[in-house]
């Protein structure tokens, strides 16, 4: 049987988990145990209402340039380690305070793959994500700092499970957003870790 009371509090639903109480005190009277189906029915629709939208806000917030997933990755046409991307997969690796890095040509699908682990991330795993485009991020922090602003961009990405980073050494930039670019990933890198970045 299904505690809604516990059920009821972790949904911050405090009015309702006190009301429930009040009515397991009063005993068979409150005619409880005949409606139990329809409150855990309740209960059940609005977890997995919240759970959907969350995926949904995170997909969102994750920025991705196109929705991809593993199920439409071609593996027997490339080269690529099934086995070792579906381990990537379960974003383990951000648990560790790993980084993966993803390298190979143009066209060899880096950028699909690296969404994809972003995407099941989200949608598996309840990870938070982020995703850049190298060139877009670096510019990004050179317009922060000419703007007076430098770290907000820092610290929104300190609150994420995994960041990607796309095209790296791909597209060139200047000298001063490189640096930029080397500090944050040094803060990054130093707090937790959990970077995915596809190169040539």
């Amino acid at each position: 049987m299904r505690d809604v009371m516990v059920e009821l509090k972790a949904l911050r639903l405090h009015g309702m988990a006190g009301a429930w109480c009040d009515l397991q005190e009063q005993g068979p009277a409150s005619g409880l145990d005949s409606s139990r189906w329809l409150v855990e029915h309740l209960l059940q629709a609005e977890t997995t209402d919240r759970a959907m939208r969350s995926v949904q806000y995170q997909m969102t917030s994750a920025r991705f340039p196109v929705h991809r997933d593993l199920a439409g990755f071609d593996f027997d046409a490339s080269v690529v380690d099934r086995k070792l991307i579906e381990q990537l997969a379960t974003l383990e690796f951000t648990d560790a305070a790993h980084n993966a890095v993803l390298v190979g040509g143009p066209g060899t699908g880096k950028t699909h793959l690296a969404t994809a682990l972003g995407v099941s991330g989200i949608t598996r795993h309840g990870k938070r994500v982020r995703f850049y485009s190298t060139v877009d991020l670096v510019n990004a922090l050179e317009q922060e700092k000419a703007q007076g602003k430098a770290g907000r961009i820092a610290s929104a990405l300190l609150r994420m499970d995994l960041v990607i980073l796309d095209e790296l050494g791909y597209l060139p930039f200047s000298q001063a957003g490189g640096a930029l670019l080397f500090h944050l990933l040094s803060k990054l890198y130093a707090t937790h870790g959990g970077t995915c970045r596809s190169t040539h």
